[in-house]
């Protein structure tokens, strides 16, 4: 039976992974740096609570893994990319686990690694399809392409058997117990909906960006742990290709909670952008995977409305007599 240890099992991606992965026959092990539950299904299922930035404690938490899940975030996100101890989670945890895997013999340790369609920086076209050069834009992209050419490195010696996903904008409701709470612009939306704040758009409404519901990126990683060989070496983009215009999303998001209310939908307003936000924030962001979706058989399920119904239907309590409960 294989050994599958998930990294940051406790994040909004990766406990939606390890759920995922719990539904399969094999031993898995899910790491976080505080104690989370563990996940109920047909896996053999061991929790271990560890701080991976602790090189010891690295090695021990993926000892004897045949493969590992590299969902690693620290703490603050992409906000806080520009700190020491961002680098040391974002870059350093994925160095020490390229040493602490080499296996002087035998076949090698699969890596599949969380990364991110940002890392490209300014999109210089749309569809982006993974062949753009990469000139990240920010820190936290900066230290992403870092970690991920770390791997394709350890990949080309023969230390690691390497695959970097790069995600899109994920959103949705998280389900596990204790899971983090970040879960990006939907989310955050969607609680401001529910407060009754207008919801505010940087330009005119049109910048795109391609959404795709966290449990459909948790089912392209078991696929790409079911289909490796092909991905090995390489860096692979997921998204739905669709381009949802985020005024569009908003106004969505402002229905959807109303309807969840029974209050009057909030106001969806375009503002201009602030002199500091960066380019990356304007440009809109489509993404073409059809070479990942022909390798593994993955495609996105649930559509934009289903999943905002769901994520607002997360984060709201029953409604009665018109007022929220």
């Amino acid at each position: 039976m294989e050994q599958v240890t998930v990294l940051g099992a406790s994040g909004f991606v990766g406990s939606a992974v390890t759920q995922a992965l719990a539904r399969l026959p094999i031993r898995l092990r899910a790491v976080a740096r505080r104690p989370i539950e563990p996940v109920p299904g047909p896996a053999e299922t061991t929790v271990v609570a560890a701080d991976l930035t602790d090189r010891a404690a690295l090695a021990d938490a993926v000892a004897g893994s045949d493969a590992v899940v590299f969902l690693l975030l620290a703490d603050g996100g992409w906000r806080a990319a520009e700190t020491e101890e961002a680098e040391r989670v974002n870059v350093g945890v994925m160095r020490d686990l390229v040493d602490v895997l080499g296996r002087p013999a035998g076949t090698p340790p699969l890596v599949v690694y969380g990364g991110a369609a940002s890392q490209v920086g300014v999109p210089p076209r749309e569809p982006l399809d993974g062949s753009e050069p990469d000139h990240p834009a920010t820190p936290y992209d900066v230290q992403k392409l870092t970690a991920e050419r770390i791997l394709k490195d350890a990949t080309a010696t023969g230390r690691v058997r390497g695959v970097s996903l790069r995600l899109p904008t994920v959103f949705g409701e998280t389900t596990a117990p204790g899971a983090n709470q970040d879960r990006g612009v939907v989310s955050a939306m969607v609680r401001r909906a529910i407060d009754g704040q207008a919801l505010t758009i940087w330009g005119d409404g049109t910048v795109r960006r391609d959404l795709v519901h966290v449990q459909d990126i948790a089912a392209a990683f078991t696929a790409a742990l079911a289909h490796p060989d092909p991905l090995v070496g390489g860096h692979w983009l997921l998204g739905a290709g669709r381009g949802d215009q985020l005024g569009e999303v908003f106004r969505l998001v402002a229905r959807e909670v109303a309807e969840r209310t029974g209050l009057d939908p909030v106001e969806v307003t375009c503002v201009d952008p602030p002199s500091h936000a960066p380019e990356t924030d304007l440009r809109g962001v489509t993404i073409d995977s059809r070479l990942f979706r022909e390798i593994t058989g993955w495609r996105p399920e649930i559509s934009l409305s289903d999943g905002v119904r769901r994520t607002v239907a997360a984060l709201t309590t029953p409604v009665h007599g018109g007022a929220r409960a």
